[in-house]
């Protein structure tokens, strides 16, 4: 039997979302394309997924604001090598984040988070599209965040880049699931137990917090996502801690 494939884009951190989703679809037997910015993180990822003995994983540096490399990307998931099938899962986790104060807010600012959160989903929602059409058959999951569905002080340039995210996939379900893609929106609406939030609170135990998201827990529901029937699909997921105040 041929190897399913899966690409990531925008891993970071091996405890943080996208490598979490990369060592869960590896452990159903996935190939895997780790696709992120800094070589070393998702080199880290793909170490670990070679120490599961279980599915695979290779390293691809990629720039998801970068229309070129992202089309390149695909090209590479669509033709994984011999005894592999081409990608049926395309995650698109790419986001960053900073409190800003508004009347501090430099346009540079602005369009460098619209620009990772909203237009590298466009450009890889589009390619994904492009590709996964016409095999008929397909998953798309979108990382949105609190910022897809209400913006808070601070937290404009973000909540713009993700609500903007949150359309392309509203758009892009309501297109192409007829034609058998599955579109999925997860907004996730809460702290996320990872290396992110331990490097901006230090002195912080979050191994000790059942107050944040775990990311194993959320990569548990990027699976059941793709694995759903067509007969009941989920396009919109949130996603909280019971703590969460919502």
């Amino acid at each position: 039997m041929s190897q399913p494939t899966a690409i990531v884009f925008g891993v970071g951190s091996v405890r943080g979302v996208g490598g979490a989703v990369c060592k869960r679809f590896a452990r159903e037997g996935y190939h895997v394309i780790v696709a992120g910015r800094t070589s070393a993180k998702i080199d880290t990822v793909v170490a670990e997924i070679s120490a599961l003995g279980v599915g695979s994983a290779e390293a691809l540096p990629t720039d998801v604001t970068d229309e070129a490399q992202v089309i390149a990307a695909f090209d590479r998931a669509m033709n994984p090598g011999a005894g592999r099938e081409p990608a049926d899962v395309v995650i698109s986790n790419a986001g960053n984040n900073a409190v800003i104060d508004f009347t501090q807010l430099t346009a540079a600012q602005f369009e460098d988070f619209w620009r990772v959160g909203c237009y590298s989903g466009f450009l890889i929602g589009r390619e994904a599209a492009r590709r996964l059409v016409p095999l008929g058959r397909g998953t798309v999951i979108f990382t949105g965040a609190s910022g897809s569905l209400r913006g808070k002080p601070g937290y404009a340039h973000f909540a713009a880049a993700k609500a903007g995210l949150r359309m392309i996939a509203q758009s892009m379900a309501r297109e192409y699931g007829p034609k058998g893609v599955h579109v999925a929106h997860v907004v996730i609406d809460g702290g996320i137990s990872g290396d992110r939030l331990q490097a901006a609170f230090p002195d912080r135990d979050l191994s000790a917090s059942d107050g944040l998201l775990g990311y194993d827990a959320i990569a548990d529901n990027y699976w059941l996502l793709h694995r759903q029937p067509k007969s009941a699909w989920t396009q919109e997921l949130d996603l909280r801690p019971f703590r969460e105040n919502w």
